[in-house]
This record gives structure tokens, C-alpha cells and sequence, in this order.
């Protein structure tokens, strides 16, 4: 039986042990909605590309996509242009490209910086990460610092699975987890506007 730390989606009280390299693949339909509440550029940087599930709908959108990750996992098939290595790492990207990502969790708010700091002028970082992700007060000093510019908060469940297994997710009764896409655009310095969507 799950306990309430589960229910929650509190990373370090879950029962099952956690992929060493936080690798949770998330279900593709979260960036097709993603597409349908934003405007995005024609190029995305993915910085925790994992096997490549969030940028399917990307591709299909015909935008050019730029992969990152410590780890290659892709496809056999997939032949985007991708990068082996450590995103923290990194010193220089595109400065036309949008970053859309689902980082590792613990992690998240070191990779929501990195990436504030190579956007381009006028260029979005959307990051894909649990509503919990609003607590703290590490991260009310980022807000305070970066304010995003729109919460969008998924009104209905959507899967970040484990070694990619979304079958096996399912099977065991899906997510109580909640999350949104928190957008940020370089140079916004408003208040945050919250939305829902899916």
C-alpha cells in the first residue's frame, strides 16, 4: 500500500528505490499540450533528453531539436543533434533555441538556472516539473530572482515513468503526482501569471 509520502510525490520518501540518474521519461502528450499553450521557437534544446519522449511532438512539429544528456539513450533511429554531457556543463547554446525540459528532480533547480543563464534574448526555458516544485525557500529565492512567467497547472494526471516503463506505471495505477509547465522568458520581470490547462 502507498504511503502518503508517495501519494505526494515526495522524491525522498517513496518506497521503490529511485533511478540512479533520476531517469523518469515523461509521456509525450505533456509537450503536445505544451505546444498548444505556447509559442515556441522554431529550435528546441532538451537538457535531459533521456530516450527523447518529450520532444516527439516537437519533431513532428517540424521544429529542429538539440539533445543533451550524460547518458545516450536514444533510438537506433533517432538522429537529432545531441550532445553527451553533463548540462551543467555546458557554456554556450543556440541563442534562437527555446529549452524545454523535464530535468532530474534533484537537480531541478540547479538545471532551472543553468539554463536561465545561456537563454538567448527574448527566448522561452519551460521546464516540466511537480506543482511541489513551488515550495521551499531555496526556490521562493529563485521566483523572487527569475519570476516565471505563466504556471500552467495540468488539471489531469500526467505520467513520468520510471526507466520509461509507462505500461507498467499504468498497470500498478498510474500517478496521484501533479505537475505544470513553468514558463520562463529571458528579461520578464512581472508578476506570475497561474493558468490550467490539459
Amino acid at each position: 500500500m502507498s504511503n502518503i509520502y508517495t501519494t505526494l510525490g515526495a522524491s525522498n520518501h517513496t518506497e521503490k528505490e529511485r533511478h540512479p540518474q533520476d531517469f523518469y521519461a515523461t509521456d509525450p502528450i505533456a509537450s503536445e499540450l505544451l505546444l498548444e499553450i505556447e509559442n515556441l521557437s522554431d529550435v528546441i534544446i532538451d537538457n535531459s533528453y533521456g530516450q527523447g519522449h518529450l520532444m516527439e511532438a516537437m519533431k513532428n512539429a517540424g521544429k529542429k531539436v538539440i539533445g543533451y544528456d550524460i547518458e545516450d539513450r536514444r533510438f537506433e533511429n533517432d538522429n537529432v543533434e545531441f550532445h553527451n554531457m553533463n548540462w551543467l556543463h555546458v557554456d554556450k547554446i543556440n541563442p534562437n533555441a527555446d529549452i524545454v525540459m523535464n530535468p532530474p528532480y534533484k537537480e531541478a533547480t540547479e538545471f532551472v538556472e543553468k539554463s536561465l543563464s545561456l537563454l538567448g534574448e527574448g527566448r522561452k526555458l519551460c521546464a516540466f516539473l511537480k506543482v511541489q516544485f513551488l515550495e521551499g525557500k531555496a526556490r521562493k529565492k529563485l521566483f523572487e530572482k527569475y519570476p516565471p512567467a505563466r504556471i500552467w497547472i495540468s488539471s489531469g494526471r500526467i505520467l513520468c515513468a520510471k526507466n520509461a516503463e509507462f505500461e507498467k506505471m499504468k498497470a500498478g495505477g498510474g500517478s496521484a503526482v501533479a505537475y505544470a509547465w513553468f514558463v520562463w522568458k529571458e528579461g520578464y520581470t512581472g508578476d506570475t501569471i497561474v493558468k490550467w490547462f490539459n
